[in-house]
């Protein structure tokens, strides 16, 4: 995910949104809630659910700190119901200083059921933290970046959230530092131990990319992800697969200097889906050069072994009604459909040249369907600047957030109209059942998050028959049964049954 420290001057038009006309679907667009800056401002990652079911996700700027040097605060973590009720449980850059961090990127749900994140600035060096922190609010740094030598090789400023690997640690990446100052991936230990198992810019011409996004752990046990290349250095973005030692392989490289049909500037990560192939969007090139600076941006598909197709290519509708520029990973329902945003564009001509953004899904033969184009209610009280992935939830619904937008307007830091937004598009997919984690051996306790279980009577793994014990009426923890294999979770109740959105995966 881009952040958008550099954009807010893009879109000043949009401050000036009366109206917009969205497109008809299936899907009922809500704003759960509006950020007033005291709870938060302008959350730019995408939400997580959590055990208890309810979404977690966290804002740039805003909160209730004193401490913070921006008058507008320093940014959040917030927790909210799936009814838009908001809790903030923690305000960044409340220790002296900002030791704690500031300008939080997205969190994950982690080992111990705990919540995971780094910040991309602030900590005792002011170049980014790792975090810990309960849903409680009870945060712990984990580490703070630049603190291994005066070159930073440990890295700087992580602007992606983290992943949980097989082996249970964490592992990230840093858009800057390291021994070649062109990012890092790094793996974190839950206790705090922080190893560097890759420095980007380490081959000629910084031809393996520089400044990462996140990464996504594939079904081989490797990670996944883009970078996002530097004009600089002639280069335009990325796919790497790195081994959990260190090995990286470039899959794919963007552009060249006379075609980026296939897309440039990867800056959103990727998402595998239930096939097992690995999903991205990239914010400049495609088939519509001509509309935009080197394109407006595409939404590919790419195997583990390298081979990419373009899905579609934005501002492929009149006046880019379609989208233009996506900045983050698609999420992908049971059946392999994509949903996502992109950042402008939109059937919305009253947010000025670039719009104000769009919520879009396309299927895997790449037929796009247009969700919602935002800014379509008066002064942008719906959102604007869906710059974060889309969550599924297993109640079927899609939520995201808006960078700008919403019904306060009091957000001092930019011209913009109001503080972001919560949205939900209702009834995307069928609910279904999420392990925690996605994978395990034989004889783990896994948690299996869901909807209205306290009724279950079977979980099985791939058919086989676990033994379980309903925690909660949205979370379930069962053992992998011996001789289990990969395939999917199944949990049956009095009422039907509820199965996994992606196989479970056994690990030997």
């Amino acid at each position: 995910m881009m952040k958008l420290n550099g954009w807010k001057m893009v879109c000043a038009a949009c401050a000036f949104c009366v109206a917009a006309v969205s497109s008809n679907s299936a899907q009922t667009f809500t704003t759960l809630m509006s950020f007033d800056q005291a709870n938060g401002e302008s959350p730019q990652s995408s939400l997580v659910q959590g055990p208890n079911g309810r979404f977690y996700g966290t804002t740039t700027g805003g909160g209730s700190t004193t401490l913070c040097p921006w008058t507008q605060g320093c940014g959040t973590v917030f927790e909210i119901s799936a009814a838009g009720q908001v809790t903030t449980i923690y305000n960044f850059c409340s220790q002296s200083g900002c030791a704690d961090g500031q300008d939080p990127s997205a969190v994950i749900v982690g080992p111990g059921g705990n919540l995971y994140g780094t910040t991309t600035d602030g900590g005792v060096t002011s170049f980014g933290t790792v975090f810990k922190i309960t849903p409680s609010g009870n945060l712990i740094t984990l580490h703070n970046f630049c603190t291994q030598n005066a070159g930073c090789s440990d890295g700087m400023n992580p602007e992606t959230g983290l992943v949980v690997g097989a082996n249970g640690n964490l592992y990230g990446t840093t858009i800057s530092g390291g021994t070649n100052g062109a990012g890092t991936i790094f793996e974190i230990t839950p206790a705090g131990v922080l190893t560097t198992i890759y420095n980007f810019c380490s081959l000629r011409n910084c031809s393996d990319g520089d400044f990462p996004s996140g990464l996504v752990l594939g079904g081989d046990g490797n990670f996944y992800g883009t970078a996002a290349g530097n004009n600089g250095s002639r280069t335009f973005g990325d796919v790497f697969r790195v081994t959990p030692a260190g090995k990286l392989t470039v899959l794919h490289r963007f552009c060249s200097e006379s075609n980026c049909a296939d897309g440039a500037t990867p800056a959103g990560g990727l998402a595998q889906g239930p096939n097992g192939e690995l999903y991205g969007t990239t914010y400049y090139g495609g088939a519509n050069e001509s509309s935009c600076y080197r394109g407006c941006g595409t939404v590919f598909e790419i195997t583990r072994s390298g081979q990419l197709t373009t899905l579609y290519s934005f501002c492929s509708q009149s006046n880019c009604s379609d989208g233009e520029w996506p900045g983050a990973a698609p999420v992908l329902d049971a059946k392999g459909n994509l949903y996502g945003t992109t950042a402008y564009g939109g059937a919305s001509l009253q947010c000025g040249a670039y719009g104000c953004g769009t919520a879009f899904k396309i299927t895997q033969s790449g037929q796009f369907t247009s969700l919602y184009s935002f800014c379509s209610q008066t002064e942008c009280s719906d959102g604007e600047l869906p710059v974060a992935s889309l969550v599924l939830a297993t109640n079927g619904n899609l939520y995201g957030t808006t960078a700008f937008g919403g019904t306060d307007g009091d957000c001092t830091n930019t011209i913009d109209t109001g503080c972001g937004t919560v949205f939900v598009l209702s009834k995307a997919a069928k609910p279904f059942v999420q392990p925690l984690p996605g994978f395990g051996i034989v004889g783990a306790e896994v948690g299996i998050l869901g909807n209205k279980l306290t009724g279950t009577t079977s979980v099985t793994f791939n058919g086989l028959s676990a033994t379980f014990t309903v925690k909660s009426a949205t979370m379930i923890f069962a053992n992998v049964p011996t001789g289990a294999t990969s395939g999917y979770v199944t949990v049956t109740m009095a009422n039907g049954t509820l199965t996994s959105n992606v196989p479970f995966r056994v690990m030997q």
